[in-house]
């Protein structure tokens, strides 16, 4: 048996949690702040159900083979209370995380060579604990090498394009763009739908200009015409949904805006890249959630 803790059951956390529980050869335990029975994700296809091990305190947990941490960035504390009696010598720690900082937060914790960054793309919301919809079964990109690719090994029973990278800078960047169109919608309380309005459209391809500026600077291959591939990536999805970074705000919770946003102007900063939408939006963000 592989055992497998899971940290942070939010909706691309609680998916990925169900996909790995309809295999028999995995123990898994998923570690929560609100407990529930069941997981439960209405797939593309089907819905799926699984009844793992579900805890509410780290005490008395012991080492596992993986832990898969999809906290929220914020959210870092909070995971390394889970983490310290979960992690042995050899245990792969992977980051399920937006942003392109993956590595920094965990970096004094886990050995570089057991620490796993992961690249999530598909379009997930909950609904309620443990209750999960995947509209699209999308990809999952991990760095090339023997931990990607035994990371990789364990969704090799779904549906979900999971796969190693030789370069996977370049993909977070270009994953950091879709993130940073987002935050139109947090800033105008509107799902996908509004790409269509030409103004907001055009907002979006200023912030991936300056996303794919900076993510230049920072080693990535990114294309020009990525501005243009993400707003016609939000036009031809549905209309109603909703992104992660909208869906805290309207519920009141913390955002991820630093990790989508706020990194190009820190980063931009750094390299002399000059990033005044992204720097905008998250002032105007921040202001009006208070």
């Amino acid at each position: 048996m592989t055992t497998i803790a899971l940290i942070g059951p939010g909706a691309i956390g609680g998916t990925l949690a169900t996909w790995l529980a309809q295999r028999e050869d995995i123990d898994l335990t998923v570690c929560v702040r609100t407990p529930f029975e069941t997981l439960s994700v209405e797939t593309p296809d089907a819905t799926i159900t699984a009844s793992p091990r579900i805890v509410t305190s780290p005490e008395g947990l012991s080492p596992v083979d993986w832990v898969l941490v999809a906290t929220k960035t914020y959210d870092d504390a909070a995971a390394a209370a889970w983490l310290k009696p979960l992690r042995g010598p050899d245990t792969k720690v992977a980051v399920i995380r937006n942003g392109v900082e993956h590595r920094e937060a965990f970096a004094g914790r886990v050995a570089e060579a057991n620490l796993v960054p992961v690249i999530v793309d598909f379009p997930a919301e909950r609904p309620a604990p443990g209750v999960f919809r995947q509209r699209r079964y999308g990809w999952i990109r991990v760095p090339q090498g023997a931990a990607g690719e035994a990371f990789a090994a364990l969704f090799a029973h779904t549906p979900i394009d999971v796969a190693t990278t030789d370069d996977f800078v370049s993909v977070a960047w270009r994953k950091l763009a879709l993130n940073a169109a987002g935050a139109v919608n947090a800033a105008t309380l509107k799902p996908s739908g509004v790409s269509h309005d030409d103004g907001a459209a055009a907002v979006m391809k200023a912030l991936i200009a300056e996303c794919v500026a900076v993510g230049r600077a920072e080693g990535a291959t990114l294309a020009d015409d990525l501005g243009d591939q993400v707003v016609n990536g939000y036009r031809d999805g549905p209309p109603d949904l909703v992104n992660s970074l909208l869906a805290d705000r309207q519920a009141g919770r913390p955002m991820e805006l630093d990790a989508r946003n706020g990194v190009i102007v820190r980063k931009g900063a750094t390299h002399g890249v000059p990033t005044p939408a992204n720097a905008m939006i998250v002032a105007l963000i921040n202001a009006a959630a208070g």
